[in-house]
């Protein structure tokens, strides 16, 4: 896992999560995580939604409507 992301500070800005997590502003680490998991990352939810931490396409798509 790469930790010397050169965007990691500038990521974090603007990251929504609110998990604590080792990917956390390393953009590409976290979307292939929850890709491998059939999940989306934090940024692809509402805020309201992303504070369930169900990264599950079936809660993103009740929270896109």
């Amino acid at each position: 896992m790469t930790k010397d992301c050169i965007n990691r500070e500038k990521n974090l800005k603007k990251c929504p999560c609110t998990y604590d997590c080792d990917k956390k502003g390393i953009c590409c680490e976290c979307i292939a995580y929850h890709l491998s998991r059939n999940e989306l990352p934090a940024c692809c939810f509402s805020k309201e939604a992303e504070a369930t931490y169900d990264r599950s396409f079936k809660n993103f798509c009740k929270d896109i409507k």
